[in-house]
């Protein structure tokens, strides 16, 4: 029951501030002239750009970055079981942390793509 009244905090929290942050949109006046209003589209888009390329970013290394931990802490615990083993597991997690790493990249030059091509 503590850790659902926590989550519940936790999401509150982060609604009113995803809300305090939006508050500026919602005050913005209507344009005067169809010139304003393309200008107004064209920020608005690039905009929308800008938050998808940073939760896209932000997605993506927090994944790998939980990877990253549970590769580690699991070889760590695997070679604390056997020792012997060192060698072969320390070589198996470099192999997975660099596939880990190279998915962040893939993310990362998407989003470039998505900040200058579209």
């Amino acid at each position: 029951m503590k850790q659902l009244m926590k989550k519940v905090l936790v999401l509150a929290g982060v609604l009113v501030l995803a809300l305090s942050l939006a508050a500026p949109a919602f005050a913005a006046g209507a344009p005067d002239s169809q010139e304003a209003a393309a200008q107004v589209q064209e920020d608005n888009t690039l905009g929308l750009k800008a938050i998808a390329a940073g939760i896209a970013v932000g997605v993506a290394a927090a994944g790998g970055a939980v990877g990253m931990g549970m590769a580690t802490a699991k070889s760590t615990e695997s070679i604390a079981r056997q020792p012997e083993a060192e060698g072969k597991v320390r070589t198996t997690l470099m192999l997975g942390l660099v596939f880990i790493e190279t998915a962040i990249i893939y993310a990362l030059l998407v989003v470039i793509l998505i900040i200058f091509v579209l």
